[in-house]
C-alpha cells in the first residue's frame, strides 16, 4: 500500500482496488465523523456527491464555508483552484482534493508570470480577479470576485477608477454592459461556457415556446442576449425557485440541475446542448474527473492534499478577504 500512497502524492490520483461490495456512501460517513471531516461540493459534481456533501454551492459560498469551518479536514469535491482558496482562507486545516488533476480551463488561460507583465503595463489600474484563478494570480489581485458579487465590486469602486479584470473576458464583458464601466479585461474563457450553441438553442426555445432561458455570465454574448435571467449558479439556482416559469433551458455546467430538479420537482429542466452534436448537455469534464470512489480513498488515506507556500498564501489571502468584506457588505 505505500507504493499506492506514493502513486497518489506523485500522480494526484490512483485507481486503487476496492472492494465493489463496499458501501461508499455509508464508508465515507464513518470515515468523516471519525476524522472530523467537511465535505465541500460544488453544484457541477455529480449527484452522489452533491448529495453527501456536507455543503453544496457555488465559488463564493463554498469560499464562504472553508472560511469558517470547524472540520479539521477539509474535502473538497471541486477543481484545484477551489481547494486551494479552501487552504488559503483556513491553513490550519489539512485540505484534500479527489483528483489533483481536476482543474479549470479558466485558471490555465492566465499564468502568473504573463499576469504580472500584463500588470506592469497599466500601472494605474487595480486588479480584480475572479476565483477561477491559481493562488499566484490571486497574489498579484488587488481584490477577487466570484459572478455572485462582481458587479457590486465594481459598482463598490470609485467611478473614475481604473480596473483590470482577469481571467474571464464573456463575464468582464457582462460586468461593463451592467456597470457601464470599460474594464482592460485578460483575454480568457470557460471552455464550457463558450462552447453553448446558439443555434440549437434557439430550437429548443422554438419547440418549448413558454420555456425562460437562463445563463451563466461566462456565456458569450449573443447567448446572454437572448436569455430571460442571467446569474451565478446559485442565482440561477434561486430564480428557478421562485419564478413561475414551469420550463427552463440552463446555459451552464449540467450538474446544476440535479439540484433544480431536487428544489422544484414539479418543473422541467433542459440542459442547453453545445456544439458537439453528439452531446445533449454541457459537462465540465474537470468537475467529472471526481467520482464517489475517489472521494472514499481520498478521505481514507487523506490523500492528495493541496499545500500552499505561506508567503503566496499571504499575498492571497488579502484580496480574498476584502472579497468576503464586500460581499458581507452586500449580505451576498
Amino acid at each position: 500500500m505505500n507504493k499506492n500512497i506514493n502513486d497518489i502524492k506523485e500522480k494526484g490520483f490512483l485507481d486503487i482496488h476496492i472492494d465493489r461490495s463496499l458501501n461508499l456512501v455509508e464508508e465515507i460517513n464513518k470515515l468523516r465523523k471519525e476524522k472530523n471531516a467537511v465535505i465541500l461540493a460544488h453544484f457541477y459534481q455529480e449527484a452522489d456527491i452533491q448529495d453527501i456533501a456536507d455543503y453544496i454551492g457555488d465559488s463564493l459560498g463554498l469560499a464562504q464555508q472553508a472560511a469558517k469551518t470547524n472540520a479539521d479536514i477539509i474535502l473538497f469535491a471541486g477543481v484545484h483552484f477551489m481547494a486551494e482558496t479552501a487552504k488559503i482562507l483556513s491553513p490550519g486545516k489539512k485540505v484534500i482534493l479527489p483528483d489533483l488533476n481536476a482543474g479549470c480551463s479558466l485558471a490555465e488561460s492566465c499564468q502568473p508570470k504573463d499576469f504580472k507583465k500584463f500588470i506592469k503595463k497599466h500601472p494605474e489600474h487595480i486588479v480584480i480577479s475572479y476565483v477561477n484563478t491559481s493562488v499566484g494570480i490571486k497574489a498579484l489581485t488587488d481584490i477577487v470576485c466570484t459572478s455572485t458579487n462582481a458587479v457590486q465590486i465594481v459598482e463598490s469602486l470609485p467611478e473614475n477608477q481604473k480596473i483590470i479584470f482577469a481571467p474571464d473576458k464573456n463575464l468582464g464583458n457582462y460586468i461593463n454592459s451592467i456597470t457601464g464601466k470599460n474594464m482592460l479585461l485578460w483575454d480568457g474563457v470557460c471552455t464550457v461556457h463558450e462552447k453553448f450553441s446558439l443555434e440549437k438553442i434557439l430550437l429548443l426555445k422554438k419547440e418549448n415556446t413558454k420555456a425562460k432561458i437562463i445563463a451563466h455570465p461566462e456565456c458569450e454574448k449573443p447567448l446572454l442576449t437572448i436569455s430571460d435571467f442571467i446569474g451565478s449558479t446559485s442565482a440561477l439556482l434561486n430564480y428557478t425557485q421562485k419564478d413561475k416559469s414551469d420550463t427552463f433551458i440552463v446555459a451552464t455546467e449540467s450538474g446544476i440541475l440535479h439540484q433544480m430538479k431536487k428544489e422544484s420537482p414539479g418543473k422541467n429542466f433542459i440542459p442547453a446542448p453545445p456544439n458537439d452534436s453528439t452531446c445533449a448537455c454541457n459537462d465540465c469534464e474537470y468537475m467529472k474527473l471526481n467520482t464517489m470512489k475517489k472521494l472514499y480513498i481520498c478521505l481514507k488515506y487523506e490523500l492528495p492534499e493541496v499545500t500552499v507556500d505561506e508567503s503566496i498564501r499571504k499575498k492571497a489571502l488579502l484580496p480574498i478577504n476584502k472579497m468576503l468584506e464586500i460581499s458581507r457588505k452586500f449580505n451576498l
